[in-house]
């Protein structure tokens, strides 16, 4: 900061207001149009998004004999689904959305996670450009006002950055998910199966399986997920939260952003000169340190998401086996394959909160629900979803039977078991009062 004051400097020792004036203009001129209070260009990152598919390879509209195939599985998948959850039908239609469409429909989305971090990160930023305005050596006092002119800049720039990476991430993660919410965040406006047919093709090459029936078992997944985002209202909104909470305890390396953003023109921050700084910080934006809370969070965060993906594949796998028992259980390790090595979840967090999900634990959750499902049938299985704090813990997740007892003895219910029993209780006797049976 010492050295860009050092240019102002006229040979007679006077410092050159007017200069460093022009320069900033010609910054904020650069920056214009950036109304968003986190500094993201949303307008410009879905663009880029776009083109980043793009570039990954053709993405044709589906056409109206894709439209009707994925009709067709989401019928059948309905009729399976009834036997083996205990949630409602969806009430959207299914549909066949190109990689592009998934883009654009989830954009809301993708700004309800990506805004509160991105705020982070441009807070940082500036703070510690005003730290150096007020610290520098040789700078003259006055020039500590400057820090909240420059604010606003340096928000829309570090806004900017972290909306290319963003961009990227979802552009090649919209070339590899199958389906509308197979990360495991409820991204689409409403409840609804949604399958991406291109995606969906390089999903089943090598199985040896047929297209229909790897198209059925990924919208049987779909459909299961989906319903559980429709009935259990509160989970999207509550890993939204965890998200959020995790970002505001977020700590930005500073050293590497502001050692990229050196300068010696401050003007020349033009959206082009920003693109290649954020191919310069890929990677670097987030310390690795976490604080104590957030590694509280991020357990929190991982079994939940785990719970999610777990009751999915006990879900699948039961409805699947009973109905196309010939593909179940290759078509499950193939999830499980891609879970663990080419998972577009994992890479999500990763640009997103420089997270790393273990995808363990879904196994473990499968785990789990395979036990309560045994053991307190369909109804009683999904009535812990009801609520967050009837939910299984990471313990849960180590020891599943002691939700059931020893080995599912008559022993005494837990706190758990007699929730979940006052919940069912409850819901009978509402269906009875609706009935009239009184």
């Amino acid at each position: 900061m010492a050295k860009w004051f050092a240019q102002f400097n006229t040979p007679g020792g006077q410092f050159d207001l007017q200069a460093l004036l022009a320069q900033v203009q010609r910054a904020m001129s650069a920056m214009s149009g950036r109304t968003d209070a986190s500094g993201i260009d949303w307008a410009q990152t879905t663009s880029a998004a776009r083109h980043v598919v793009a570039s990954l390879g053709p993405d044709p509209s589906p056409t109206s004999s894709e439209q009707r195939e994925v009709a067709e599985a989401a019928r059948l998948s309905t009729l399976w689904l009834d036997q083996h959850v205990a949630f409602d039908q969806l009430t959207r239609p299914p549909a066949a959305w190109s990689r592009a469409e998934w883009v654009e429909q989830t954009t809301k989305s993708w700004r309800t996670v990506a805004e509160p971090i991105a705020t982070r990160i441009a807070d940082a930023l500036a703070n510690s450009f005003g730290q150096q305005f007020e610290g520098a050596e040789g700078a003259h006092p006055e020039l500590a006002q400057f820090s909240a002119m420059f604010a606003p800049m340096l928000r829309a720039s570090a806004g900017s950055m972290y909306a290319m990476q963003l961009a990227k991430a979802i552009g090649k993660i919209a070339s590899e998910i199958v389906s509308g919410s197979e990360i495991g965040l409820q991204l689409l406006p409403q409840p609804q199966v949604v399958l991406l047919p291109a995606n969906l093709a390089k999903f089943g090459q090598g199985l040896g399986i047929a297209e229909g029936d790897v198209r059925l078992y990924l919208t049987v997944r779909e459909e299961a997920r989906q319903r559980l985002f429709a009935q259990a209202g509160w989970l999207g909104s509550h890993v939204l939260s965890l998200l959020e909470q995790y970002a505001r305890e977020i700590i930005i390396d500073v050293g590497a952003m502001t050692s990229a953003l050196d300068v010696d023109d401050i003007s020349q921050l033009t959206p082009e000169r920003l693109g290649q700084l954020s191919e310069q910080l890929q990677g670097k934006l987030f310390s690795p340190t976490q604080t104590p809370q957030q590694v509280e969070i991020l357990g929190r965060l991982e079994t939940l998401l785990a719970l999610v993906e777990g009751w999915v594949d006990e879900v699948t796998g039961n409805t699947v086996a009973a109905w196309m028992p010939h593909a179940a259980a290759p078509l499950a390790e193939a999830v499980r394959r891609r879970r663990a090595t080419d998972n577009p979840t994992q890479e999500m967090f990763s640009t997103l909160v420089g997270l790393d999900i273990r995808p363990r634990r879904v196994r473990d959750a499968a785990n789990l629900w395979a036990i309560l499902t045994r053991h307190r049938g369909v109804s009683g299985r999904d009535a812990v979803w009801s609520h967050p704090d009837l939910m299984p813990t990471a313990e849960d997740l180590d020891d599943p039977l002691r939700l059931v007892g020893d080995g599912g003895d008559e022993a005494e219910a837990d706190d758990m078991d007699r929730a979940l029993a006052q919940l069912l209780e409850q819901a009978e006797q509402e269906r009875r009062d609706d009935t009239g049976q009184g």
